[in-house]
Order: C-alpha cells, then structure tokens, then sequence
C-alpha cells in the first residue's frame, strides 16, 4: 500500500498586521489553515500571541526575518545587518551575498537569529517549525547556525521549499523566468540542506506548493493542486489577510491576500479534501 497523502497548510506573516493575524485567524477558525509563521518583530507581534494562545490548535512557528523587516537586536549591535532605523535591506539576493564574503557578518547573523528566537520562546508557545521570510532559512550560512542552535531552542521541523515545477506551469506559465529561477535556486538549497537535516534529526515536509504562485493561492489554484498531491507529507503557504495600511507597507502591491482567505474557507476547497481521502495535519504532527 501506498504511503497516505497528508498536508500541512501554513500562512506566513503572522504578527505582520492586526489584518494579517484577522485573516489567519478565520483561515484557521472557519478554513484549512493549521499552521502559522509568526514574526516576532511584527507591528502586531503582541496580538498575533494573544490569539495563538486563544485558538490552542493553530500551530504556530518561527518566521525568521533577515530581509525586508524590523531587526529584533539593537541596530548598533548588527551594523552590518540593519540600518541605524532597524530595518534590514530590501534586497534578499545581495544579502544573502554578503553573508558569505562580509567579515563579521556571520557573528552578527548569529546574535540577530538568537534574538529572535529568545523573543519567540519568551512568548510560551510551542515552537513547531522554523521557516524564512522570502525563504531566508534556507541560506546555507543560515541554515547552519539554526541547526547548530537546533537542541537549545528545541528546533524539530523546518519548511523545505522543494516544489515541482511542472505543475506549477501547468495552472500557470505567466512569470516563466523567475518561476524557473525559483526551482533552479531552492530546488538546489534543498539538495543541499537534505542530508544535515537528516544528520541534525530535523524533520521537514516532502514537497511545497505554492512558492510559484505566492501572493496568488486561489481556490482554482488550489483544487488544481490537490487531486496530484503525491503520498507522504506536502506543504501548501499561502499569505492571507484582510488587507490594512502595515500589509500594504511590506507585501508587493499584486498581492490577493483576501483572496487566499476566500481560497483557505472554500468550501469547494474542504470538499476536495475529504473526496480525494487528503489527511490535514500541522507541522507539530511531524515530530
């Protein structure tokens, strides 16, 4: 017998915006969404772990920021992560190239992920995965201070952005150079990142969808997904809101978060699930 399909559904940015958490949470509540992102330095931070400790059975991990967002160290003490107001660069590629050739940048890098996860533990919730903001974690230089900090923080699970790319094209061949970018770049930090997960005991999902379609998970998208969802563990995010002023101020204009709330409580959605046997499960059930 074959392996049964199960599949974790995450939202990213919990914490960005009260509009964020608001479309998590009806995602959650009335939806599939089982899993959150929680960003520690977001403007509604606070709130975001009121309401997780509210819904005891949303998941919630760590969404680790590097790029395009508040810092949650002094600026002085990572000068060469974050500008004298905070914020870090806007630009993930020059970044992540910095991380490799800038000296003392590494120490820094380290200091900033403690800080942001001393702030999640700080919070009591369960910690069930760690992922990136624009797939940050995923650095290699990254990835290996997360592991190596693996056992104090109690790191278990991490997202894999491992998508196959064809049936991505298929629903939609709009974006063809960065969508083939996309699969060229993290299908080939996965290859790389497989065998320490494995040796550091960290565990992660099979496949993801929905890199290629970010900002645009509809219910067609959706139902186009699930039927080919192959056995063991997949991974579909998304990025749901209801739509405010800090949203705007972070997320590309084209974004159709309230769109993806409509996508997660479709009930065309929910029905799908249930006739194709799929399992929903959250990434606490992998450990």
């Amino acid at each position: 017998m074959s392996p049964p399909r199960r599949l974790i559904v995450s939202a990213d940015d919990f914490g960005m915006s009260a509009g964020a958490n608001a479309g998590i949470i009806r995602a959650h509540c009335e939806g599939i969404l089982g899993d959150a992102s929680l960003m520690v330095n977001g403007q509604a931070f606070a709130e975001a772990v009121e309401l997780a400790r509210d819904h005891p059975r949303l998941s919630v991990g760590l969404h680790l920021m590097l790029v395009q967002g508040r810092a949650a160290s002094p600026p002085a003490q990572i000068p060469l992560l974050a500008g004298d107001d905070g914020l870090f660069g806007a630009m993930p590629i020059v970044a992540g190239m910095r991380y490799f050739f800038i000296p003392g940048v590494r120490a820094q890098l380290r200091h900033e992920i403690i800080a942001q996860l001393d702030k999640f533990q700080a919070t009591g919730l369960p910690l069930s995965h760690v992922d990136g903001h624009l797939t940050i974690h995923m650095h290699p230089v990254v990835l290996d201070i997360l592991l190596d900090l693996r056992q104090r923080y109690g790191i278990r699970s991490v997202r894999l952005p491992r998508e196959p790319l064809a049936p991505a094209l298929r629903y939609d061949r709009r974006h063809l150079l960065r969508k083939l970018f996309e699969a060229l770049s993290f299908n080939s930090l996965s290859r790389w990142a497989l065998p320490r997960l494995r040796r550091a005991g960290v565990r992660h999902p099979d496949r993801m969808f929905g890199l290629h379609q970010t900002g645009h998970v509809s219910d067609d998208y959706l139902l186009s997904v699930l039927p080919g969802l192959p056995p063991g563990v997949s991974e579909i995010y998304c990025h749901p809101a209801l739509v405010d002023d800090e949203a705007r101020r972070w997320r590309p204009a084209d974004y159709e978060s309230e769109r993806e709330v409509a996508a997660l409580t479709s009930p065309r959605v929910r029905e799908a699930i249930e006739r194709t046997g799929i399992e929903l499960i959250t990434y606490r059930d992998l450990v």
